[in-house]
């Protein structure tokens, strides 16, 4: 189909690929768990208009730039951990902010958590980079248009991920009625704050 093939298999990887922990899963779950479902919808969302950029990056040769250029890629990474040290920071100040104080404080826009989910993948070139590395190998040699099946695959990896995020949001979003407070909220933003320390770490000592 597009000039693509074994899409069950695409299908298969996608799935196990959603399912494995990082930093797009555990903030879809930070988001529900503080905020609720809708929250975690937002996320979700956000984190699939990332995709968006990578897949087009993948099909018009953007990715192939970080791919080949450490300047290129060590600017992305760094802007990238940057970013997850902010939203660490923000989750922080949540759970250092004195009871009294965290229960009179409106809790996040939607947009903004919409924005946290896209910047968190946008700026993460290992995504990039898997893009670049999956999609061809399920794209024919002889593909008419590659650029077609580059969009059609990337596409497909969005719709199918966008799915997994929402039956994640909703089987988290029940343990959130279930949470005493204030102290598990303040337990949650820290602990969060603190995963996503790590994960900036982790993306700032990535090499391509």
């Amino acid at each position: 189909m597009l000039g693509t093939h074994d899409l069950p298999l695409f299908a298969a990887t996608v799935l196990v690929l959603n399912a494995t922990p990082g930093v797009d899963m555990a903030l879809a779950i930070a988001s529900t768990l503080r905020g609720g479902w809708r929250q975690g919808v937002a996320a979700a969302v956000g984190i699939m208009a990332g995709c968006v950029v990578h897949t087009l990056a993948a099909a018009f040769g953007l990715a192939a730039l970080l791919a080949t250029s450490a300047e290129a890629f060590a600017v992305v990474k760094y802007v990238g951990a940057a970013y997850l040290l902010y939203v660490a920071w923000g989750m922080a100040k949540a759970g250092l902010r004195p009871a009294a104080a965290a229960d009179v404080a409106a809790p996040q826009s939607l947009w903004r958590t919409v924005r946290q989910g896209f910047f968190t993948n946008a700026l993460n070139p290992k995504v990039a980079l898997f893009f670049l590395a999956l999609l061809p190998q399920f794209i024919d040699a002889d593909a008419p248009d590659k650029t077609l099946a580059f969009l059609f695959l990337g596409a497909w990896f969005i719709v199918q991920g966008l799915l997994f995020m929402l039956v994640l949001v909703a089987a988290v979003a029940p343990l959130r009625r279930t949470a005493p407070r204030p102290w598990v909220g303040r337990t949650l933003n820290l602990g969060g704050a603190g995963l996503f320390t790590l994960l900036a770490a982790k993306l700032a000592v990535t090499k391509p």
